[in-house]
């Protein structure tokens, strides 16, 4: 497996298409715009608040429509799933990264962040079971931050056993930090790049 070859764009990768059929179930508040949206020509008192966020599952956008006189804090976790919901009335929409509004662009990334690293035994196993894709293009080499000496390290010393958790990781993986950064970074590239063709955690 040498020289691996940088990704090509093209069509959406199989592996990730059992993924498109859940949907989202908890979400993270990216923005409120407790009068809608600025470009909206209405009067005030006809505008409806509405909350940017997204989906901690498969990382879909959406935009929600709070219940009457709930409002939000970014980052907070909220139930947009089946049923009862405390705070959402509905969901609105999915939403497109470029529909973001330039608040929600800006705290995508930490809010990434954040469910990476409170769902680090899931995340984990990204790098446990990444896996030669060609013969010139391994997993690793799409974490955004891992060079060839990086990739290597992490395959030669996971031979010695799995990685128990990201302390684990960059304990014994030296020059590998914030791996919350690097799978979160990852995930926003892939939400940015609607053509991205190896997705490893969107549909």
């Amino acid at each position: 497996m040498r020289g691996y070859q940088h990704e090509k764009r093209g069509k959406m990768d199989k592996s990730t298409a059992g993924r498109q059929k859940r949907k989202e179930i908890y979400a993270r508040i990216l923005d409120f715009l407790s009068y809608g949206h600025l470009e909206d020509a209405r009067p005030v008192y006809q505008k409806k608040p509405l909350a940017q966020a997204v989906g901690e599952d498969q990382f879909v956008l959406v935009e929600l429509s709070p219940k009457k006189d709930k409002t939000f804090e970014l980052y907070e976790r909220i139930y947009i799933g089946e049923g009862e919901r405390e705070k959402i009335d509905h969901v609105i929409k999915r939403l497109r990264y470029e529909e973001l509004t330039p608040t929600a662009r800006v705290e995508l990334h930490y809010v990434l962040a954040i469910i990476v690293k409170e769902s680090e035994e899931r995340f984990i196993k990204a790098f446990n079971n990444a896996k030669p894709i060609t013969t010139r293009l391994h997993t690793l080499d799409l974490f955004p931050g891992i060079g060839k000496k990086l990739m290597w390290a992490i395959v030669e010393e996971r031979k010695k056993g799995e990685f128990a958790s990201f302390e684990d990781l960059t304990k014994r993986v030296k020059g590998l930090h914030h791996p919350e950064k690097i799978i979160a970074k990852r995930i926003e590239d892939e939400i940015i790049d609607e053509q991205i063709k190896y997705r490893l955690f969107t549909p």
